[in-house]
């Protein structure tokens, strides 16, 4: 079997990537060991409530998404998130305290609100009120989210704010994320500013009048509606075959594919799978590319939807949910309010709140750690309302870490890509991990292996 380009992996990147393809009128074959395409984009309808069993949304301000959702004809679909509603809490000594207004991220912006929450200590209020009269220190070496926060505004800083607002996106450790590779237009404000709090205010200012809209989309009836429609459009131009990649070899000008034993011609080859994967299949055409991609980290996680009755149900905490510090975490990591975050999410009759855990509070069965949810949704907000529905999502190493020297792994890889002609990759581990940045990597992916070499 031949294929002008293989395509290996068919979460949103490689589906990206073949819808790009397709469009070229390019043929195209995605291997893929699921029995679905989507990776994990996967959204179920349960009992009226549309459930992500993954991702739920992706940030507005990143177009690529938002471009290609109004291209497949699904713009209608496009909804924001209830920012009116918008109410996050954090878990300090026990108990749930609101986040002040004026935060950005861990930046503050308004005196009063974050001077009067209990939330952060006086000395923390102290130092944040300090941090505006630091001054510019130049270009600064790779360093940790954790070292870079607490520079600004302490240790406290790096607990209560920094490391459970990113935990929600990477699931990682802010002692060993990379401030330049998470926090990339902070690293950039810092050093041209000095102080954050200085930075953020005035990009606000010189920013462009916004043209309005949400923090974050998503679509009515799910994200999954965006890879069914892509499964769909690319079927003219793209093979699925169902079995997973072993590994790539040069053959002449291209490659060859050892898939489930038998081997896959290609003239040209995206990696758009796991990065760990890409290097098991790497070894014998690139060592040191395979030791590079190997070297990406990624962490576990776990979603556990929770069904209620509507009916005689209070919800103690009004807003979109809640967080849980490390420092404070025992199982559960965050919490939230599916159908007050976005709507067309629920029926009347039907309250959906949506649990994440990850890494180490993982281990044990479905059934161990939602018992141990279920006793500490009861302490922290006195949920004791039986569920009528549950369901859990396990995605194992799914969630790239951008750890310190990701920046010079990448230029690397970048580099050794450049010397083997043909071979292209795209996903989490490298540009960005958001929806967007997928798509925008699929589609820069697709576009350069229509280059003649």
């Amino acid at each position: 079997m031949s294929s002008r380009v293989v395509i290996i992996g068919g979460g949103i990147s490689g589906l990206s990537t073949a819808y790009y393809l397709s469009k070229a009128g390019i043929a195209n074959t995605i291997i893929e060991p699921r029995d679905y395409l989507g990776g994990v984009i996967k959204t179920e309808t349960v009992d009226g409530c549309v459930l992500e069993q993954g991702p739920d949304s992706f940030l507005a301000a990143k177009p690529a998404a938002l471009e290609l959702i109004k291209e497949v004809g699904l713009g209608d679909e496009v909804i924001g998130s209830n920012d009116h509603t918008r109410k996050t809490y954090l878990k300090k000594n026990g108990r749930l305290v609101v986040m002040p207004d004026g935060l950005m991220m861990m930046v503050p912006t308004k005196i009063v609100p974050v001077a009067m929450s209990s939330l952060l200590g006086v000395g923390t209020k102290i130092r944040m009120g300090l941090e505006w009269f630091r001054k510019p220190a130049g270009a600064m070496p790779d360093r940790s989210v954790a070292d870079f926060v607490a520079d600004h505004y302490g240790q406290e800083a790096v607990d209560y704010l920094a490391e459970p607002l990113l935990s929600g996106v990477y699931g990682g450790d802010p002692r060993e994320m990379s401030a330049p590779a998470v926090l990339a237009q902070m690293v950039a404000l810092e050093t041209k500013y000095g102080s954050l709090t200085k930075g953020v205010i005035a990009s606000r200012k010189n920013a462009p009048p916004s043209s309005g809209g949400t923090l974050f989309r998503t679509l009515k009836g799910g994200l999954g509606t965006l890879t069914a429609k892509l499964e769909t459009l690319i079927q003219p131009h793209t093979q699925v075959v169902r079995a997973g990649a072993e590994t790539i070899e040069r053959l002449g000008d291209g490659f060859r594919v050892r898939v489930g034993g038998e081997w896959i011609e290609a003239g040209k080859i995206v990696l758009c799978c796991q990065a760990y994967n890409a290097a098991s299949m790497l070894t014998g055409l690139d060592a040191r590319l395979a030791e590079l991609l190997n070297a990406s980290a990624y962490n576990s996680s776990m979603t556990i939807a929770f069904g209620y009755e509507a009916a005689g149900f209070h919800n103690p905490i009004p807003g979109h949910g809640f967080l849980i510090p490390s420092v404070e975490r025992k199982r559960l990591a965050a919490g939230t309010w599916v159908a007050t975050k976005f709507s067309h999410r629920a029926p009347d009759n039907r309250i959906v709140l949506r649990c994440f855990v990850g890494g180490k509070s993982m281990s044990g069965t479905d059934d161990e750690i939602i018992a141990d949810v279920k006793a500490e949704l009861r302490e922290l907000i006195g949920l004791t309302a039986e569920p009528v529905f549950t369901r859990v999502s396990r995605w194992h190493r799914s969630m790239a870490q951008y750890t310190v020297g990701h920046s010079v792994r990448l230029a690397e890889i970048r580099t050794r890509l450049g010397e083997i002609p043909g071979l292209q990759v795209a996903g989490n581990a490298y540009e960005g991990i958001g929806i967007p940045d997928c798509i925008r990597m699929g589609k820069v992916a697709a576009s350069a292996v229509q280059e003649k070499p």
